[in-house]
């Protein structure tokens, strides 16, 4: 086992945690200013109908996922040899170069190639994800790992609404800068203020472990529920995402600041997961994660359904915010859970394979969702998320056991 694997008195967990915390937040807000206006942006880049934006938008946001499927368990391997800290620092910078050239695009083919390289070098939530849990001591797993979801949640709550406004004033092309921006400083932030004893592992030391101990860990009971609810997750919310401003303009029956509703109706939901993430992250702790995970995986698939029937922009961001409340206590409850599960010096490599099932599931999602939109109705794509999470949820219920969620190899 790698003795530096785990959180040392000479490093403040605390201190790491804000700084990534506050680095992350302004990382996934810039990741998702473009989204209210994306399907606009590729209108303007010669998608006319509304067929063609849905596809367009679809097969952008499923690019980048696609490739982060084959290269987040590369990265996973490559933190647990070199460290963790600079695979966030990678994660972000090349996010920050990426997203400013999307200003520069032409055609919805150069999105969809800067998707890609995206795709290959950032993974700043998994990256994240991993330093913080290697840092933090078992019994505030949850609050740490509530903590960095609550910076997904805020920022996506946040940058929806920013991105939307900006869009409306200032345009496509400067929002994108701006995105491009914020991604460079929370690089920034977490190279000058994070800290990582990391001493790298002797030649050979992780190599000579048996493969099939990972192997097993990776295809028990347990973590495969944990795979499949991640996965579902973001099948169900990826899919949503690219039609999401569409919906919206149908609703709104006008195109009068769309961007901006656009930006609020995804923005809510984000608001209230980070509440939830934080707060339902606290209480895991105290009552346990299965019983927090199984009831907000439910309550997600509950609350997605309504949703295909909303007959205003109104009713359509009240149930968001619902949605919200299950939706940020999955993702801390079930990485708490993989963490306890997982060695401490494999948590680099198995957090890498959980985020290429979430990757796997951001190439399915928008794919999917955008497909029945264009073929069917945009309900329908609220219709499958809610039934896809209310199976995997009930599969959860069945699947983790007591002893599962309590052992803690590490």
């Amino acid at each position: 086992m790698n003795k530096n694997a785990g959180p040392r008195p000479a490093i403040s967990w605390r201190r790491n945690l804000y700084a990534l915390w506050i680095a992350q937040m302004l990382t996934i807000i810039g990741f998702s200013l473009r989204t209210p206006f994306l399907p606009f942006y590729i209108k303007d880049l010669g998608a006319e109908s509304f067929a063609s934006q849905a596809l367009w938008a679809g097969v952008i946001n499923a690019g980048g996922a696609a490739v982060m499927a084959v290269s987040a368990p590369l990265w996973g391997i490559v933190a647990d040899r070199y460290g963790r800290k600079p695979m966030v620092v990678r994660a972000m910078l090349a996010g920050s170069l990426t997203i400013g050239l999307m200003s520069l695009a032409t055609s919805p083919w150069h999105l969809l190639i800067l998707r890609f390289i995206e795709g290959g070098f950032t993974g700043t939530v998994t990256a994240s994800t991993t330093l913080v849990a290697a840092t933090t001591p078992r019994e505030q797993m949850g609050f740490g790992l509530g903590m960095m979801q609550m910076a997904v949640f805020s920022g996506g709550s946040v940058g929806p609404l920013i991105g939307g406004v900006l869009a409306d004033q200032i345009g496509y092309r400067p929002t994108f800068v701006v995105a491009g921006l914020m991604l460079f400083i929370g690089g920034v932030i977490v190279l000058t203020q994070v800290r990582e004893e990391f001493t790298r592992p002797a030649r050979g030391t992780i190599d000579e472990q048996p493969s099939h101990r990972l192997r097993a860990l990776l295809l028990s009971s347990s973590m495969l529920a944990m795979i499949a609810v991640m996965l579902a997750l973001r099948v169900a919310s990826s899919a949503i995402q690219p039609i999401m401003p569409l919906y919206v303009e149908n609703l709104a029956h006008s195109a009068a600041a769309v961007a901006t509703l656009s930006g609020i109706t995804l923005g809510i939901a984000g608001l209230t997961s980070a509440f939830a993430s934080i707060t339902l992250g606290r209480l895991a702790d105290r009552i346990g994660q299965r019983w927090v995970l199984i009831a907000c995986a439910i309550g997600v698939g509950l609350l997605y359904l309504p949703q295909a029937f909303a007959g205003s922009v109104t009713q359509l961001i009240i149930l968001q915010g619902l949605f919200g409340l299950a939706a940020g206590g999955v993702m801390p409850t079930a990485n708490a859970i993989v963490a306890h599960l997982t060695p401490a010096e494999r948590r680099g490599a198995v957090f890498g394979f959980t985020a290429a099932a979430t990757s796997l599931g951001g190439f399915i999602g928008p794919l999917g969702g955008s497909s029945i939109a264009a073929s069917f109705d945009m309900s329908y794509v609220f219709l499958t998320s809610g039934i896809l999470m209310l199976v995997v949820g009930i599969w959860v219920a069945r699947a983790i056991r007591h002893s599962d969620v309590d052992a803690n190899p590490a």
